[in-house]
């Protein structure tokens, strides 16, 4: 623990306060009181400027950071005038009706994201995105530093947010929500996220209270926009893990743009650090492209497609875990044959449309598809033996195993197959009336689910094979093994077998109302609104009914007028979950199609204070919530496969407190400090409350950003996670009330250090080569800096003489070293 501590003081003292020049970029369409773009429009801010083309486009870099007034002048139109302050690397689109007979606006200050304070939404920087180290780089890797977000796997994207498992957080890219494959089970079969960050703009999240126009699930919502390109760019990422392209082009007329990414990943730089020795080839890839054209200021339409697939073969060979305690030190040793085949092949694609009826009326038709071919095959036959471990720390066989007290073996085999599809269609309608801003949308969705499993399980121990202990076995004697023989017959320990086909057909709407105004002297921010969704399960063999449930939520803001920039909030409502697929389906594989929607009551309290400190922007949000849930879906955890009891026995609560403070630590950089406390049980057929599986207590995360003081070309990104120990789950068939112990706390810290050639491309001569380029850069990453052990699950092994069941943890990656190359132009 001392030497951790001094390397991470060491790492700390390089955070330098030298502070280097940011930009932003403004554009948008300027156009006439008859509503017709207005081309060679003179827009000029400090010593830049620029024109509009003939469609009234323009755009135009800034430095970020600080209130500039931005000018709009035109021959025979009146001068317009308005003043921004931008983030750095922000895009803020604003739009000007220039007119021949009134005055000019005047003056107005436009602070971006100021509604996106008041509504609770954390706004994250793509910039930050791309630089931050993780083992799984990208959105979800930013969004575990934040506070109310979990996950003690670096191998996985998915998270739960304040006690919610990973199926109940929404995900949107560009209003459109978008899916995961069904069947993944462990982490390193994840290859890719959806979201590919060369190509994102905005991102937006929230982690409870969130408004009636996004769905229906109990915990989060991330909120994604995509970027329409302005000119010709392209990128290029390269490392150990795999690489990423992305090219964006515009039509010389400014109508037609796309832009299109390929991604490739290798795990296997990852997987080969974990204890269990592998042959591992996976092969992770997709591309995606957004296109949008815009025929006239009234339409517009964008197409978002997406393609991926993830091969995953996986040889286990021998693996080797020692645990227990010092004085009687365990090993476990197990020995494989055998290997596993999974693919996932998914096939996205979406067409919005978008019509400004009027100034005051905008009309939007969203329509999408998604499917996916899921295969999960695998025959894996292991040997284990369960040892003493020699503990003499000067005998020549130190760590080995001397002496076995258990020997058995397990053959586990699985032929899953999964085909899935799921159409959309939307329309949502948004109008301005006065200061008042109303919503509506209604949104048709049809599941068609093809599922067969086929899943089984033999233990034998010491030679005798375990039946399941709910078996039941009449006129058999007492299986007391080993001391008498069993004579009655061999049933797998777990055997799984289903064939599904299953439709759900969804109604949804919903219809909110905003206002900003005035009390007193306070500015004051009400959103009111309401959702509906019905639903019914029907397939072969199958007739559900029909439910229908109504979700009433609100949130209001108060800026009181003092000195002090404090805006207060309190947001909630009740929130369901009506059920996916996997919920449905119970642990025998059997679809059970009257499972009731989960319904969350929230409760969120929150205050957002921005300060200066050392004259640059920080800000510190606390929120307090409380989440009462009823009509409880238990489920069990295994990595990152969720099993449902696919019934509502159960009811449970989740409490908790949020802290972050973020701020330019180090001038021109955004840095912040996360701290989170929660409690969530459950109550299971009134047995009383015991921890939900993903009970995570305390959390506390750093993401930080510098560059050290005399050499500003070389960046320092540090990204810190410390969670406590989520509950370590029980063996098969057992009573979860009785195996209550948790899993060692996670403790994981990230660092990545890059050289930046193009630092001072501002001060280049004309003609020099970097001068080509928006960003040039190498560096290095260390993924779990100080080789911390964290444990995602227990295998559970049974001593046969003992009868004991003894909790292995699997531990996760060690220590790894990763090249990185970035090249944009």
């Amino acid at each position: 623990m001392k030497t951790n501590a001094l390397q991470l003081s060491f790492l700390f003292f390089f955070i330098g306060l030298v502070s280097f020049a940011q930009t932003a970029r403004v554009k948008g369409i300027i156009l006439d009181e008859n509503s017709k773009p207005v081309a060679e429009v003179n827009v000029t801010a400090q010593d830049r400027s620029t024109k509009t083309n003939d469609n009234g486009f323009y755009q135009l870099t800034i430095p970020a950071n600080q209130k500039i007034q931005i000018v709009f002048t035109h021959t025979s139109l009146k001068k317009n005038t308005v003043t921004i302050e931008l983030k750095p690397n922000e895009d803020y689109e604003f739009n000007v009706v220039m007119n021949d007979k009134a005055e000019g606006i005047g003056e107005v200050i436009v602070i971006a994201n100021n509604k996106k304070r008041v509504q609770g939404i954390t706004t994250i920087e793509p910039a930050v995105i791309r630089k931050i180290p993780g083992a799984n780089a990208g959105v979800e890797n930013i969004l575990k530093s934040l506070p109310g977000v979990n996950s003690n796997n670096e191998l996985s994207t998915q998270y739960s947010v304040r006690g919610g498992n990973y199926d109940e957080n929404l995900v949107y890219v560009n209003e459109i929500e978008v899916y995961r494959p069904f069947l993944i089970r462990s982490g390193q079969q994840e290859g890719l996220s959806f979201t590919n960050t060369d190509m994102v703009q905005n991102i937006d999240f929230s982690a409870g209270g969130f408004q009636a126009k996004f769905g229906d699930k109990l915990s989060s919502v991330l909120d994604i926009t995509y970027r329409r390109p302005t000119k010709f760019g392209a990128s290029m990422d390269a490392s150990f893990l795999g690489g990423a392209v992305s090219v964006e082009a515009v039509s010389k007329n400014q109508k037609w743009s796309a832009i299109t990414g390929a991604r490739y990943r290798d795990n296997s730089l990852l997987v080969n650090s974990q204890e269990t020795q592998t042959n591992f080839k996976p092969t992770f890839a997709d591309i995606q492209t957004n296109v949008t054209y815009n025929p006239n200021t009234k339409w517009q339409f964008s197409f978002l497609g997406n393609i991926s697939q993830n091969k995953y073969n996986y040889q286990p060979l021998t693996r080797q875990t020692n645990f227990g305690t010092i004085s009687e030190p365990i090993a476990l040793q197990v020995f494989y044959e055998g290997q596993e085949k999974d693919k996932y092949e998914t096939f996205f694609g979406a067409l919005k449309t978008t019509y400004n009826v009027n100034e005051n009326f905008t009309l939007k038709l969203i329509g999408s598809a998604y499917h996916t071919l899921e295969q999960e095959y695998f025959d894996i036959f292991a040997q284990y033996a369960l040892g003493e471990v020699d503990g003499n720390i000067g005998s020549e066989t130190f760590g080995d195993v001397t002496y076995s007290r258990a020997i058995g073996t397990q053959l586990n085999h699985a032929r899953n197959d999964l085909d899935a599809l799921i159409v959309n269609a939307e329309v949502k309608g948004f109008h301005n009336i006065k200061k008042h801003q109303v919503e509506w949308g209604f949104k048709y969705t049809r599941e068609d689910i093809r599922d067969r499993i086929v899943e089984w399980e033999v233990i034998d121990s010491a030679g005798f094979s375990l039946n399941p202990p709910r078996i039941e076995l009449p006129d058999i004697p007492t299986n007391d093994q080993p001391y008498n023989s069993y004579t009655g017959p061999l049933v797998p320990y777990k055997n799984v077998r289903a064939k599904n086909f299953v439709t759900i057909d969804r109604l949804s709407g919903y219809g909110q109302w905003s206002l900003k105004d005035k009390l007193g002297s306070s500015d004051v921010w009400y959103n009111a609104g309401v959702r509906f969704h019905q639903w019914q399960v029907s397939g072969d063999n199958i007739n559900g009914d029909s439910q229908i449930v109504f979700s009433p939520r609100a949130q209001f803001a108060i800026k009181p007028e003092w000195e002090k920039d404090i805006v207060f909030r309190v947001s909630g409502g009740y929130y369901y979950q009506p059920p996916f697929y996997r919920e449905l389906r119970d642990k025998t594989g059997t679809v059970q199609p009257n499972v009731k929607a989960q319904s969350s009551l929230h409760l969120v309290l929150s205050s957002d204070y921005s300060f200066k400190l050392w004259d640059r922007p920080f800000k510190m949000v606390a929120e307090a919530y409380y989440k009462s849930l009823t009509d409880v879906n238990p489920y069990t955890l295994e990595n990152v496969r969720i099993r449902y009891a696919a019934n509502n026995n159960a009811t449970a609560f989740a409490q908790g407190l949020d802290l972050r403070l973020n701020g330019e630590f180090v001038p021109g950089t955004e840095s912040w400090f996360s701290f989170s406390y929660l409690k969530t049980k459950e109550n299971i057929d009134n047995k009383g409350d015991i921890a939900r599986p993903t009970d995570q207590r305390f959390k506390f995360a750093i993401l930080f950003q510098d560059y050290m003081p005399n050499i500003p070309s070389v960046k320092i990104y540090l990204n810190l996670v410390y969670n406590t120990g989520l509950p370590g789950g029980s063996p098969s068939y057992a009573d979860p009330y009785v195996y209550q112990s948790r899993l060692r706390d996670y403790r994981r810290a990230d660092v990545g250090f890059s050289y930046v050639l193009t630092e001072k491309n501002a001060s280049r001569r004309e003609g020099h080569w970097l001068k080509k380029f928006k960003d040039f850069s190498f560096g290095f990453e260390i993924f779990n800096m100080f080789n911390n052990q964290n444990a995602i699950t227990n295998t559970w092994v049974r001593d046969v003489y003992t009868k004991n069941q003894y909790g292995i943890p699997n531990y996760l990656t060690t220590r790894v070293f990763n090249f990185k190359l970035s090249v944009r132009l």
